[in-house]
């Protein structure tokens, strides 16, 4: 293993740190000259896909260990103690504290990039190793702005890499048949769904506190705040995991979750673009995070021959006692509760014209299905006319659970296998929906929302919430 030593960096930068990170801010830009037609190197299946991995720590952790079967050639961490597992797990890999340097050293080695951190840097990391050629992991959401979805999409498809969000149960096959028994018609066309999340299990609600902690020893703070304001590092607020919740870095309970809970639905009925989106309750707002409930309302207009769909998001953990969290009313969710004698912590709702299908977890992986003219819900392994549908989804074959499966699948497609089913393609666009949410929850009123141009047309101060401002040296590449 190969330690780089860099000044330490705490809540104000020195000159002399100033000059380094301007160097290799303009390293990275030259990086992207030389390397911007950049086009993947061909791999055989028996090939090692050689993986650079941004993120050691938390969720990169398990990300690197999904690819145990492939070469880790470097990992980037802000925080080396969080990637202290990873480096004992790789010992052949080298460290970096920044990712752009990595990138810069590593880019003749690596034919691949995982994208493990915050929310607030995936966009700027996958964006680069993309110019650069490189297949991409990157973990949900897959961005924090709704632009960012959207760049990464067209800059995906433009430069022919293959792509993959760590949306896990994209993998399951009970997904899969969730949306193809949706697509075939058996509950007729989708009019309603209603998905909800027992989320967040981290702070939110809260403001920023006053003064300024020390920076522990081998933590980056400046690193780690990447592309988002500078702020003084405060020990336990932010890193690690807490992130979630604040608007600078996170996308608080819908941008974690939805990615998971909405995906079948979205698939299944093919949602497009919204036209309406409003914020419809929530608890006390403030200006630094997210609230501590929510609930989102979208209005998707008739597409490829389907009516219009509302769609309701819900979040709130039920442990919180300072507040309730915010379900769908108990008349629609009747059924359920007959079932399961209460409504589950997460879960969706579809509701046709002709029936409803429930989901009881995160992934969309089980189902049950009632049609109007049955008295409950069956499961959709034993439902006769659900059973009945043929398979048109192609499944994930490779062994394990939704995890490693995942990040398998994106191995294999690098290796000239099928593409993955949660290519940029349509996890970009699911972001892209999401996120949106936020954008209404952070303006406050109804958004009239232009798709195709990315656009409030009646909010016009939602603009700097669909594309952020970005710090000197950290921009979208």
């Amino acid at each position: 293993m190969t330690t780089k030593t860099f000044p330490r960096t705490g809540s104000s930068m020195t000159r002399r740190q100033f000059l380094y990170s301007s160097a290799l801010a303009a390293a990275g830009a030259s990086a992207l000259s030389l390397y911007g037609a950049a086009t993947p190197r061909k791999l055989a299946a028996g090939d090692k896909l050689r993986i650079a991995a941004v993120g050691g720590g938390g969720k990169g952790e398990s990300d690197i260990e999904c690819c145990s079967t492939e070469e880790i050639v470097a990992i980037a961490d802000a925080d080396q103690s969080k990637a202290a597992n990873s480096l004992k797990r790789c010992p052949n890999a080298k460290f970096y504290f920044d990712w752009r340097e990595m990138l810069e050293k590593e880019e003749k080695n690596i034919d691949a990039v995982m994208v493990s951190t915050p929310d607030h840097l995936h966009a700027v990391v996958a964006s680069t190793a993309i110019k650069m050629g490189k297949h991409v992991y990157c973990q949900k959401p897959l961005t924090q702005t709704v632009y960012e979805a959207r760049h990464l999409r067209e800059l995906a498809k433009k430069h022919g890499v293959v792509t993959q969000m760590g949306n896990q149960g994209s993998s399951e096959s009970g997904l899969r048949r969730a949306v193809e028994v949706v697509q075939a018609g058996l509950i007729g066309p989708v009019q309603q769904i209603h998905v909800w999340s027992n989320r967040p299990i981290w702070p939110q609600g809260i403001t920023t506190p006053p003064g300024a902690d020390p920076v522990p020893e081998n933590f980056k703070w400046d690193l780690w705040l990447g592309p988002a304001p500078k702020r003084p590092y405060k020990h336990g607020v932010y890193h690690p995991f807490n992130w979630r919740g604040w608007f600078d870095f996170g996308t608080g309970a819908l941008g974690d979750m939805a990615c998971h809970t909405a995906n079948m639905p979205f698939r299944a009925a093919k949602l497009g673009y919204p036209s309406l989106v409003e914020l419809v309750d929530h608890s006390e707002l403030n200006p630094d995070t997210y609230p501590k409930t929510s609930k989102i309302r979208f209005v998707f207009p008739p597409r490829e021959g389907l009516p219009e769909t509302e769609f309701f998001w819900y979040d709130g953990h039920p442990g919180d006692q300072s507040v309730k969290p915010l379900r769908p009313p108990e008349d629609v969710t009747k059924d359920i509760r007959e079932m399961q004698d209460k409504l589950p912590d997460s879960g969706c709702l579809l509701i046709g014209q002709k029936g409803q299908l429930f989901s009881p977890d995160d992934y969309g992986a089980h189902f049950f299905v009632k049609l109007s003219d049955e008295k409950e819900l069956v499961d959709g392994k034993s439902h006769e006319a659900a059973k009945a549908i043929p398979q048109t989804i192609p499944r994930n074959e490779h062994p394990g659970d939704g995890d490693p499966r995942q990040h398998l699948e994106w191995i294999a497609g690098c290796k000239g296998g099928p593409t993955p089913y949660s290519n940029f393609d349509i996890a970009a666009y699911l972001t892209e929906i999401i996120l949106l949410g936020c954008v209404a929850l952070r303006v406050g009123k109804k958004l009239d929302w232009d798709g195709p141009n990315m656009k409030a047309v009646n909010a016009p101060e939602a603009a700097h919430f669909i594309k952020r401002q970005y710090r000197k040296g950290w921009e979208l590449a």
